[in-house]
């Protein structure tokens, strides 16, 4: 998987589940992904809403989470 950088404040690299988050919640074709601070601000969600997501795609065992 090539480097990603997020979208928004250009941290990267990007962690595997940020990459895959973004994809799972914005657009399974994005290639522009945002690390979990910058996701969670423009969902108005929490960080540890969205990390309590990544445990549950996990468990669901989407193949984004691998």
């Amino acid at each position: 998987m090539a480097e990603k950088a997020c979208r928004r404040c250009g941290k990267a690299p990007l962690s595997r589940d940020e990459v895959g988050l973004t994809k799972k919640l914005i657009d399974r074709q994005a290639e522009d992904c945002f690390c979990l601070s910058c996701l969670a601000e423009a969902l108005e969600a929490t960080e540890e809403e969205l990390a309590a997501k990544i445990r549950e795609f996990k468990e669901q065992g989407c193949p984004l989470f691998l």
